[in-house]
């Protein structure tokens, strides 16, 4: 298996940097800086960055980001890829420069998603300073947050998640649009950390490449806060303010200049995997949430 520890960056395109710069700046509450070779570096803690953001002909989601331990880790990766007949891609120079890391390799899953592994972060030891005064994001040794991906080739995707890259199962979710037809499935997977997950595959495509990412920051108080900026910023909601039954995350959605929605939210349930028993649950949210907000 796959030695992932969490959800080190994604990168995400889009033809306007500025629009993303204001976005992370007015609105997330996150520092913006320029990358190496192009794009934006978006930080959030102590890290250069956690979103890369490169110019491109489309708004859309290109790649998360998978953090493996250290150099035996990667080189025992690259090994398990192999007898699984599955190619890789070696990042450039310039690539492994922009991610700030030591190597990288690119992998594509059954649905198409890109995922790249890496390993040795590079750090400058600064700290985050939020220019709207966000204390902090839950981050640390659980990764920036979590990434749902389209799966429409769902089977395939999933086993690709489990058996490739190493991840585990946390919970269910069959939803049900239309009584009279199958459920679409959506299964949330975990991998080296206490997040509930950092990863969740949807079996549907999606044109901007991802259905959303997460970032989790440490009080309610926040949360609220970056509802009032995306109001004054004109920002589009995605879905209303609630709390999710799976892993209790209390939070609303908003569309990114990129196309895929962003959850922002606070009280994300942390799990002992070893007392861990996964389950099906039958409703998205314990309260809220309506997502028909993101339509009208």
């Amino acid at each position: 298996m796959i030695d992932i520890r969490g959800l080190s960056y994604f990168v995400a395109q889009i033809e306007n940097l500025g629009q993303w710069q204001r976005y992370a700046e007015e609105v997330l509450g996150m520092q913006v800086q320029a990358a190496p070779g192009g794009g934006l570096y978006v930080k959030m803690d102590e890290r250069p960055y956690r979103m890369l953001v490169v110019e491109g002909d489309s708004p859309r989601y290109l790649a998360s980001g998978w953090e493996l331990p250290g150099e035996l880790a990667f080189d025992q990766a690259l090994q398990h890829l192999e007898r699984c007949g599955v190619s890789w891609q070696v990042g450039s120079r310039a690539a492994v420069e922009q991610r700030g890391v030591q190597a990288l390799v690119t992998i594509s899953d059954p649905s198409g998603n890109q995922h790249e592994l890496s390993w040795g972060h590079r750090s400058d030891c600064q700290p985050f300073i939020s220019p709207q005064g966000v204390p902090r994001f839950v981050t640390g040794d659980m990764g920036l947050g979590h990434t749902v991906l389209p799966a429409p080739d769902f089977d395939a995707t999933l086993a690709f998640a489990k058996d490739v890259l190493g991840f585990g199962l946390s919970d269910i979710f069959n939803f049900r649009p239309d009584p009279s037809a199958p459920p679409v499935r959506i299964h949330f997977l975990h991998c080296a950390n206490a997040r509930h997950h950092s990863l969740a595959l949807a079996e549907y495509p999606v044109p901007s490449g991802c259905v959303h990412v997460m970032v989790e920051v440490d009080s309610m108080t926040e949360v609220g806060r970056a509802h009032d900026r995306l109001q004054a910023h004109g920002g589009q909601l995605s879905a209303t303010l609630g709390q999710h039954l799976n892993d209790r995350m209390t939070s609303f959605y908003m569309k990114t200049p990129s196309g895929f929605d962003l959850e922002y939210g606070y009280g994300g349930l942390q799990v002992d995997w070893a007392e861990h028993l996964a389950f099906e649950f039958t409703r998205v949210s314990i309260w809220g949430h309506d997502f028909s907000v993101g339509r009208q």
